[in-house]
């Protein structure tokens, strides 16, 4: 805004701030207020046909790049992993050839339908939004004139508001004579000015309303029927989209379930599945226990079985290189000669590196002696009470507890939750 402009808002101010609360006499024209609400529906109108074309020409463009980037997405998917197809002579087929080509097949028909497309979705560029990107200029330029017809009316209210007060004084001085020339004159060419762009607009936008029915609701109706058009496009070239791999006459969970088969199956008979677990590789966890746990699971996988004896303890551990920080290490001899003979499942492995917590007041009991094995295990006896700090809801997992004042982590499957 200018240093001139700026001085004229300024001295407006008082007569716009009246204007809004509807002090004094404000000057109300009923033909130009009804034009000007009238202007205000043509504005909303014409961008709301603006915004909707161009959103709906983009979104059916981005809608169709989409499908393209989501099918290499799937193709790359599909692909083997180790690189065994790059060998000739392989005989083992590690990726989903039938899933590539149908996805290729698939980036075709929509490429094609790009191509169907894209004189419809310029026509709509061509024939809504530009000419609607034309009106909405000339309609700012109306509002520009509509604000200066605004101005010159406040400048009109505040002169004749100081003449009349000038009027309205009982003992006039000299002064007060020469102020009141003054704003006799300044009403005068308040008043040319005001109804110069209030008579304007008034003979102008009737004209401007004329051709809204001419070139504004032709618009709405062009821009419905190419919708429709883009749309049965689309619906009747899916509809007669033939990709042997995708099968149409079923809904979306028979399909999956279909081409799922009976992988679910083969992974349930997989032992792996069986051992969940939250946290990462114990250090030095491939151990007996470890693989004496993973026999005892492993039914499907493996007909040799792991039992252990009721009257023999858990299986010696092959402890690393560190010592338990949180205990001090304990003699194989004390242990075995105060365990009682009664048998243990081995520990979970690997050890979670996060566990859920647990109100600190709860407690278990062991069933059977456990050693620490590794920096970090707490060593108890059975019979034992043992304060918990925190525990998983899985007892084939790693918890962490106290007991004669140390804290460390024990197998959960050791111990048996007071009720």
């Amino acid at each position: 805004m200018s240093w001139k402009g700026l001085t004229k808002s300024v001295t407006r101010a008082p007569q716009t701030i009246k204007q809004r609360f509807s002090i004094g006499e404000i000057t109300k024209d009923p033909i130009y207020i009804d034009a000007e609400r009238r202007f205000d529906e043509l504005e909303k109108e014409t961008k709301r046909l603006h915004d909707e074309s161009k959103k709906y020409f983009e979104a059916v463009n981005s809608m169709l790049t989409h499908q393209i980037e989501f099918s290499r997405a799937v193709a790359e998917i599909y692909k083997p992993i180790s690189g065994r197809m790059s060998d000739p002579d392989s005989f083992l087929d590690e990726g989903n050839t039938e899933g590539i080509r149908a996805c290729d097949e698939y980036e075709i028909i929509v490429k094609e339908l790009q191509e169907t497309l894209k004189p419809e979705l310029e026509m709509i560029e061509s024939r809504v939004i530009k000419p609607a990107d034309e009106l909405l200029e000339i309609i700012k330029a109306v509002r520009k004139i509509a604000a200066k017809r605004d101005h010159k009316q406040l400048d009109y209210d505040r002169h004749r508001a100081g003449l009349k007060k000038l009027q309205d004084k009982k003992e006039k001085t000299l002064k007060d004579e020469k102020a009141m020339y003054k704003a006799e004159n300044d009403v005068e060419q308040a008043t040319q000015d005001f109804n110069y762009f209030n008579d304007l607009l008034k003979d102008e936008l009737p004209k401007l309303f004329r051709l809204e029915r001419e070139f504004i609701k032709p618009l709405f109706q062009s821009f419905y029927y190419m919708q429709l058009n883009v749309f049965y496009t689309l619906h009747e070239r899916m509809q007669r989209m033939d990709i042997g791999y995708f099968d149409l006459t079923l809904d979306i969970e028979a399909a999956y379930e279909k081409k799922r088969g009976d992988v679910q199956a083969q992974v349930e008979a997989i032992s792996l599945v069986k051992f969940k677990t939250t946290g990462g590789k114990r250090p030095g966890a491939q151990s007996k226990y470890g693989s004496k746990a993973l026999e005892a699971k492993s039914e499907a996988a493996s007909t040799r079985k792991y039992t252990l004896s009721e009257e023999t303890p858990p299986p010696p551990y092959s402890p690393g290189p560190a010592q338990n920080a949180l205990s001090p290490a304990l003699s194989s001899t004390s242990w075995s000669s105060a365990a009682k003979a009664k048998g243990a499942p081995p520990p979970p492995k690997p050890k979670p590196s996060r566990l859920s917590g647990v109100p600190a007041t709860e407690t278990v009991t062991a069933l059977y002696d456990y050693e620490a094995q590794a920096e970090g295990d707490l060593s108890f006896l059975a019979g034992d009470v043992i304060e918990i700090i925190t525990r998983t809801p899985n007892d084939n997992e790693w918890w962490i507890g106290k007991v004669r004042g140390k804290q460390g982590q024990f197998p959960g499957n050791y111990v048996k939750l007071h009720s």
